[in-house]
């Protein structure tokens, strides 16, 4: 089946007892046992619930990989890959990610002995001279927040593979729609469902995606132990959502090249990161390796912060707030919200500036987000 037939049919088997064609959601934490050891494949809700089920299955199959695991967050799902790994290790990420992330490997993982390097995300050779005899893991996100590069993942994952190291892409701003890194060579795929896989802005939520047997059952082991897992209703929501992720993906690119193209040619703007234009250094990678551009536009405004803080105020529109991927347009101001915990001198070593935006654009009509954009922009003259 295709992408948009397996959002809505793949692990959602109409339900054997009503024939409901929508998931239940099993609100339990406990099951009844038929014996001592006798059970009909759940005994307690933090190991295994048939709503979570459905999810890790869908969401699997929409990665064209063979086994799930849902999150209680986006970093959850993060921490659960790292705790594959033990003091004395080493990790080689790219050097622009999510504020969250390099704080889980900066500020909790490297007290405890798990020490992270950083590479150019556009320098193959930089990942390769990074790795160690004690590197376990190579960490990337492509598109990555908030700078929007792209990596090579086919020639990553070469490089990955002749050293014996696993590779880890973060997908949450292209999602499996756009793009599907264990088929370009990655060993483990993280979202933050949070954003396009539900869609909607209303729940928390994150997942893992592997196609090797052992470190599934490895991953299924810790989801237990620690226990950060979803409950149904995250799940039941979660589920609906991807159902449509097809649709709207289409959209959030659509009007997100819509409005770069714009932003591009207005004054108050100093740069326009989007990796479907032309402009983009690694535009064709982005035609190669994905199958659209998404809906993140990252932009430089030219009056530093208090040009920021009058553009935001201008928008109508566009929410002010952290997050991405609902249906709403967003605007993000990284240096205070998603890389707040980054130092001031490493933000701008990355190029996250103090009139640094992300956008996060939704599915309204492109004409008024716009005449939105518009608005807020001649409000700087």
């Amino acid at each position: 089946m295709r992408f948009e037939t397996r959002a809505i049919h793949d692990g959602q088997q109409p339900d054997p007892l009503t024939g409901a064609v929508i998931p239940a959601v099993y609100q339990t934490s406990t099951y009844r046992q038929d014996g001592l050891g006798i059970h009909k494949g759940y005994e307690y809700s933090r190991t295994g619930n048939p709503t979570r089920t459905v999810l890790e299955a869908a969401i699997a199959s929409l990665e064209e990989g063979k086994f799930g695991l849902a999150y209680a967050s986006g970093v959850a799902a993060t921490a659960a890959v790292l705790t594959l790994f033990q003091s004395g290790d080493h990790i080689v990420a790219g050097s622009d990610l999510y504020g969250g992330s390099w704080r889980l490997f900066e500020k909790v993982y490297r007290k405890f002995g798990l020490t992270t390097s950083y590479a150019d995300l556009d320098n193959l050779d930089a990942f390769k001279k990074l790795i160690k005899r004690n590197t376990k893991l190579v960490w990337v996100e492509t598109p990555s927040n908030p700078l929007l590069k792209l990596v090579d993942l086919r020639g990553l994952s070469k490089i990955t593979k002749e050293a014996g190291v696993l590779l880890a892409v973060d997908n949450t701003f292209a999602s499996p729609y756009l793009q599907r890194p264990l088929l370009l060579g990655a060993d483990i795929i993280v979202h933050s469902t949070t954003k396009y896989i539900a869609g909607h802005s209303d729940l928390i939520g994150g997942a893992v995606v592997v196609n090797d047997k052992k470190l599934y059952q490895q991953l299924k082991y810790y989801q237990n132990a620690t226990g950060a897992t979803p409950g149904p209703w995250d799940c039941w929501l979660t589920i609906r959502g991807l159902r449509t992720l097809s649709l709207r993906m289409r959209e959030h690119s659509e009007n997100a090249l819509y409005l770069a193209n714009f932003l591009e040619n207005n004054d108050q703007v100093k740069k326009v990161i989007y990796p479907g234009l032309p402009s983009h250094p690694q535009h064709e990678l982005a035609k190669k390796q994905m199958s659209g551009f998404g809906g993140m536009i990252s932009i430089e405004l030219q009056g530093g912060v208090s040009a920021v803080r009058s553009f935001t105020k201008a928008l109508k529109l566009f929410f002010l707030g952290e997050s991405l991927g609902g249906v709403e347009s967003l605007i993000t101001y990284p240096a205070k919200m998603s890389h707040g915990s980054v130092p001031r001198k490493e933000r701008y070593r990355r190029g996250i500036t103090d009139g640094f935006l992300r956008i996060s654009v939704g599915i309204e009509n492109k004409l008024d987000l716009e005449a939105d954009l518009a608005r807020a922009l001649a409000s700087l003259k």
